[in-house]
């Protein structure tokens, strides 16, 4: 085996020194220590022990950088899977893949109203307009929306045996006009009948609950309507029961 004594390596021209030809294998001897105060370029590095100066870990390892202290920064997106369907709606997963965020439901905004004083009062035998009413603004035509009523109407009977109310959301959108998406128990709500023929008066808390798709973005109302289906009067409640309209939009 021949050896060669330096204390330095030099090129003769040119500022490029070559070791050896390709294929060929460099072997550095257990306990020889290697120091670069330059610039090393590690693309051929496949096994080893890096310095823990330069993130090692002082052990014959393939882990070269300890990204909790060598790194900084942000790593660029094309550098996870290319960033194939990476968007603010997506995040990245432990299969190595962009995904949409799942879940849904979520809460996006609640509109919420009470009433006091006087009520509406009802006697005819078609649905009329109630002051229980509120306003929603869909943030996406894909929402829906939970409409939740809470009131106590009242009924009045002069002098029969039987009192019946009905009861209906009704729907407006953008000023065009409203129409009835939800009517309890085939349009008779509420009420009594086979009790006693004389003076009845009688209220019945009550809580009215859709769940409607308006598909739009613009402004929705929401509106209680009352029909009178028998007897005398039904009127939203006494001046001193709260009415209240809550209206609740959910993401998609």
């Amino acid at each position: 085996m021949s050896e060669i004594l330096a204390n330095k390596l030099a090129p003769s021209t040119g500022t490029t020194v070559t070791l050896g030809d390709s294929g060929d294998t460099f072997n550095i001897p257990s306990g020889v220590t290697l120091t670069n105060n330059g610039t090393l370029n590690a693309s051929a590095i496949t096994a080893g022990t890096l310095p823990i100066a330069r993130g090692g870990t002082g052990s014959s390892s393939t882990t070269f950088v300890n990204l909790a202290t060598n790194v900084t920064g942000s790593l660029p997106v094309g550098n996870l899977n290319g960033g194939t369907s990476a968007s603010s709606s997506t995040f990245w997963r432990g299969d190595g893949a962009w995904a949409a965020a799942g879940g849904g439901g979520k809460l996006l905004q609640i509109q919420h109203i009470v009433f006091s004083g006087t009520p509406t009062n009802i006697t005819s035998t078609s649905f009329v307009t109630t002051e229980v009413s509120d306003i929603i603004t869909p943030s996406a035509s894909n929402s829906k929306i939970i409409v939740t009523m809470n009131l106590s109407p009242s009924t009045y009977e002069n002098s029969g045996v039987s009192n019946q109310w009905g009861a209906g959301i009704y729907r407006d959108i953008n000023g065009g006009g409203f129409s009835r998406i939800y009517a309890g128990q085939g349009n008779v709500y509420g009420g009594y009948a086979g009790v006693p023929s004389g003076e009845l008066t009688s209220s019945f808390p009550t809580t009215l609950t859709f769940v409607d798709s308006p598909n739009t973005t613009n402004a929705v109302t929401y509106t209680l309507y009352i029909s009178q289906r028998g007897g005398d009067s039904t009127n939203t409640g006494a001046s001193d029961m709260e009415r209240s309209v809550t209206l609740m939009e959910i993401g998609a």
